[in-house]
């Protein structure tokens, strides 16, 4: 197995496509067609996690926080990022980072905090625009249903909780090929008239590299009509933060402890409680106070996140509850997320779970 192969499995549930543009996400550090010998994963890569997987014979360290950034001009070891390169090259191990494109999946960061609080009828919170495209193609009749399939079967088609969706017009094509033609049905330098079906599908956009692939291999033409766009519809799986519900109402005070001690949170920051009981629950995993206002369009009791700064809790206005339990504590269990996905999909290999704590965060 090599490491590219780990990378891909990762990105079935995270696609690079979808990180946010301020992000440094993929392989930053590496060879991705080494054999592979273990995977360890954390949250942070710092010396000691690289210490770690060196112990432990793990040449693939799947960070979630990027340890690149911003950009590097020297490698000399000056300050811990530079230290932590410079290992890994010099014991070949390879360092990948989903972060954001794991924050915007719909089984990521944000689905891991609502099933460790229990919450229930999860919905993406700030749904990714211009996240899903349309292809229409025009093919023969008799050719139609197979490539309608093998379409499909690429990943086209998928509609919020449905499959295979398609539309289909049929109706007449004309061409006419020139002397470097070679057509499969009628004859260059005569104008043709084709009895055929044109299908329109959407696609999200990771997507579409597979869909083409498909449409060129199944369709019987020498030259593909096609048509992609863009399309403006809400995706309602990618996207950053969750809305979703308590299976009971609560009070705010006794959610808190509950969420103090779930999260195992040192401190919880929040905003003046309101004379309400908790059931609709807003969270977002990192620095999430820019989703304030999203939190309160959404109807959200309370809102779970961390780095909330002084001023943003005045947004708060009587409305919601903010809750700050910390920008580690929000998304420490998504190590956890991806050791559990990656070690069902790889059965070969260890996947190893750091049992170094990186947060940089200490409380009295």
């Amino acid at each position: 197995m090599l490491i590219k192969d780990v990378i891909n499995i990762i990105e079935e549930i995270a696609p690079l496509s979808y990180a946010e543009d301020f992000d440094n996400v993929g392989l930053l550090v590496g060879d991705k067609n080494e054999n592979l010998t273990g995977v360890l994963v954390c949250l942070d890569t710092l010396e000691a996690v690289v210490d770690e997987a060196i112990e432990k014979k793990c040449n693939l360290i799947v960070s979630f926080h990027p340890i690149i950034f911003g950009g590097l001009k020297k490698i000399t070891g000056k300050n811990y990022v530079e230290r932590v390169v410079l290992k890994a090259i010099k014991n070949n191990i390879a360092i990948y980072s989903p972060h954001t494109a794991l924050d915007n999946s719909f089984v990521g960061v944000n689905a891991k905090i609502c099933d460790f609080l229990g919450l229930r009828n999860k919905k993406v919170l700030i749904p990714q625009k211009d996240t899903i495209k349309k292809l229409v193609t025009f093919v023969p009749n008799k050719n139609a249903e197979a490539l309608r399939k093998a379409l499909f079967e690429a990943g086209g088609g998928s509609i919020g909780n449905y499959e295979e969706c398609s539309f289909n017009i049929k109706g007449t094509g004309s061409f006419k090929g020139n002397e470097a033609s070679n057509p499969v049905v009628g004859t260059k330098g005569t104008t043709h008239y084709e009895e055929e079906t044109q299908i329109g599908i959407t696609f999200p956009k990771h997507k579409e590299g597979a869909l083409l692939k498909a449409l060129f291999n199944n369709h019987p033409y020498e030259e593909v009509a096609y048509e992609i766009t863009s399309l403006e519809n809400t995706n309602q799986h990618i996207g950053i933060g969750m809305i979703a519900e308590l299976e009971t109402t609560q009070n705010p005070i006794e959610f808190l402890k509950f969420v103090k001690e779930r999260m195992q949170t040192g401190c919880v920051r929040h905003s003046e409680l309101l004379n309400k009981k908790i059931k609709k629950v807003a969270v977002l995993g990192g620095s999430g106070a820019f989703a304030i206002p999203n939190a309160i369009a959404a109807g959200a009791d309370i809102y779970i996140t961390g780095d909330v700064k002084y001023h943003d809790f005045y947004k708060a206005e009587n409305k919601i509850i903010i809750a700050d339990i910390g920008h580690y504590e929000t998304e420490q269990y998504t190590k956890d997320l991806l050791v559990e996905y990656l070690t069902k999909k790889i059965t070969n290999f260890a996947i190893v779970l750091s049992v170094c704590n990186t947060n940089p965060v200490k409380y009295l």
